[in-house]
């Protein structure tokens, strides 16, 4: 069912409105507002798929009506209705972000196709929404224990927002996996998520590779090179490892959040940059600050939301979820069939220590399917995954 709103002050119109389009479509469901200000409150109260709304009208007239709409449900398309003298109104209305506007009287062929044209359009952005909550399976988070499910729920809370992520945990837990959902469930999704491993790059070369450089800043800049903040522009950058930066990059990194602007080495032109940054540590950043080897201005800016992904010891019972996901990705990868595991063998697996996390449990798999059985039994676990 397609639910309709029609916002008219003229009853006459409105009952012709309402019955063209429930004679058209039997699976219109179509509501009715005498005025601005009552179908306002119609629509905080409803989901409407489209809306039909007259422009001059008492209490409320429609351009109003429109300008709270965006604001409170942007995506119901506003289609405008038109008296004879209000063409000039009309066309300013799809300025504001109405879909379409029609004229009074209303033709009837007109009428129709903007409907069907508006109601395809919500449909559009509702499929759109969906598949932005779909995660690439690359990225999945496997699991169903509290821990992982609590984790999901905060991503479902935090990724349509802009506010700041810091991911804390141990190596080799997924954190990246955090990331990369918190980017594709955003409405920065089309745009580059810019993965920056700040273990992985010498303290001398981070601003460069961060910020960019412009040719001449130091002897190997042979030519101007964006940096990685400009790479991730109206997208987001993953800052990994965050707690190994620099102090001298952390104030640099400091000042992109505060104002949104950066400066590549060897510039005076400041570049305006719009990216949602993500990090995360290892570390204990707290002890890090105490000991002075992390801004806590930086720290404060970065921790809006924390999110912290525990080791795999204390989430044993995903172990065995975890095993037939990497099980059925290694196969894929070599071209082989899926091996089983016995349950003894999973049971097994699950009292081990796994001081090195998924990553660790991952190796340990993929070393079982290699060396073991067509089905991995618990002697296979004993003789190739000894820890």
């Amino acid at each position: 069912m397609s639910k309709i709103l029609i916002i008219e002050d003229e009853a006459a119109i409105r009952r012709v409105l309402v019955k063209i389009l429930s004679e058209e479509n039997d699976s219109y469901q179509v509501d009715e507002a005498e005025d601005g200000a009552a179908g306002l409150e119609k629509i905080k109260n409803n989901d409407y798929d489209l809306v039909l709304c007259d422009i001059k009208m008492p209490k409320m007239d429609g351009v109003e009506v429109l300008e709270e709409v965006k604001k409170i449900k942007p995506e119901i398309p506003m289609v405008m209705i038109s008296g004879h003298g209000d063409m000039e109104t009309a066309i300013h209305t799809m300025r504001l972000g109405a879909f379409d506007y029609i004229s009074k009287p209303p033709d009837l062929n007109r009428l129709l196709n903007t409907v069907r044209n508006a109601l395809d359009k919500k449909q559009l952005v509702v499929e759109n929404k969906i598949l932005k909550k779909k995660v690439s399976k690359n990225y999945e988070m496997v699991g169903e224990s509290e821990s992982i499910n609590h984790i999901k729920v905060m991503i479902d809370k935090v990724a349509q927002t802009e506010a700041r992520v810091l991911i804390t945990g141990p190596n080799g837990t997924g954190k990246e996996l955090v990331a990369h959902q918190l980017h594709e469930k955003s409405e920065r999704a089309n745009f580059p998520l810019i993965e920056v491993n700040c273990a992985a790059i010498p303290s001398e070369l981070i601003e460069s590779e961060l910020f960019g450089h412009v040719k001449g800043a130091f002897t190997s800049a042979v030519k101007d090179r964006a940096g990685k903040f400009e790479a991730a522009d109206k997208g987001t950058i993953f800052l990994d490892e965050i707690g190994d930066m620099s102090l001298s990059a952390q104030a640099k990194v400091l000042r992109a959040l505060q104002e949104s602007m950066i400066t590549r080495v060897g510039a005076d032109k400041d570049i305006k940059v719009d990216v949602r940054v993500v990090a995360a540590t290892n570390k204990d950043l707290k002890t890090e600050i105490a000991e002075g080897r992390f801004r806590e201005d930086l720290y404060h800016r970065l921790a809006v939301i924390l999110i912290k992904v525990p080791p795999l010891n204390e989430r044993r019972d995903d172990i065995p979820a975890l095993i037939s996901h990497f099980a059925e990705k290694i196969a894929s990868e070599q071209g082989n069939a899926v091996k089983a595991f016995s349950a003894q063998a999973i049971k097994l697996l699950q009292e081990y220590d796994w001081t090195g996390n998924i990553r660790e449990l991952r190796n340990v798999v993929e070393r079982l399917i290699i060396l073991g059985g067509n089905e991995i039994s618990e002697n296979d676990v004993k003789m190739f995954a000894s820890k």
